[in-house]
């Protein structure tokens, strides 16, 4: 094991992101295992956090595969050599597109309420998920941001399979992995505690953040363009 839990994870990467301390940063998670872990990272570096809403989507009858990942904004990304493997019609697709649309919508409302996005126009974005196994999701997240008008994206993980930043396709100026294993089965293997993260516990990160930046958060609820 190399992580006891999120925190730790969070903690650990945090320290490998200290270089980014004098950028204009906007610490984004991915809900809902991605948010502890991105809270020890905006912590460490002083900067704003904030999620970023994508869903995977899961293989009908393997849920657990991703063929692909939805994000805010429309953004849309298959992987194309999951969908051949598994001979996944265009159908099929599309029902568990248009049921994660769904899941995505009530999660807007659900983690941000009435707060609009935190600003990212020209800033450092770093996405953080807890790890990183097929890349679809991050993939997706990296675009929602991108789209939103961020200058640097930066892709923050505690563990990926070794490798990984080639799945990105381009897609991140800089990727960070506290562990890059080359034996690699699932992201919990690497922590002691993966218990899933309640969406309570996704509120209150967001809310310690919130607190402890108002000023950006007052800049985001202000800025008609979040």
């Amino acid at each position: 094991m190399y992580f006891t839990d999120r925190t730790d994870a969070g903690r650990q990467l945090a320290a490998r992101l200290e270089h980014l301390s004098d950028q204009d940063v906007v610490v984004l998670g991915l809900p809902r295992g991605g948010v502890p872990v991105a809270e020890q990272v905006a912590d460490r570096l002083g900067a704003p956090l904030d999620i970023c809403l994508v869903r995977k989507l899961g293989v009908p009858f393997q849920p657990e595969l991703a063929m692909g990942a939805i994000g805010e904004g429309g953004v849309r990304v298959v992987n194309d050599r999951v969908l051949r493997e598994t001979g996944v019609s265009d159908r099929d697709v599309a029902a568990v597109e248009e049921r994660e649309r769904g899941v995505l919508r009530e999660r807007v409302g659900r983690y941000r309420g009435a707060r609009r996005p935190v600003p990212l126009d020209g800033r450092t974005a770093v996405v953080v998920d807890d790890g990183l196994a097929t890349g679809a999701t991050a993939l997706a997240a990296c675009r929602v941001v991108r789209a939103r008008g961020a200058a640097r994206i930066v892709l923050a993980v505690p563990v990926a399979p070794h490798g990984w930043p080639a799945r990105l396709g381009g897609e991140v100026d800089e990727a960070v992995a506290v562990r890059e294993p080359e034996f690699f089965y699932a992201i919990g293997q690497f922590y002691t505690d993966f218990s899933q993260t309640a969406d309570e516990e996704v509120i209150a990160c967001l809310d310690r953040g919130h607190a402890a930046h108002g000023g950006a958060a007052r800049q985001a609820d202000e800025d008609p363009r979040g």
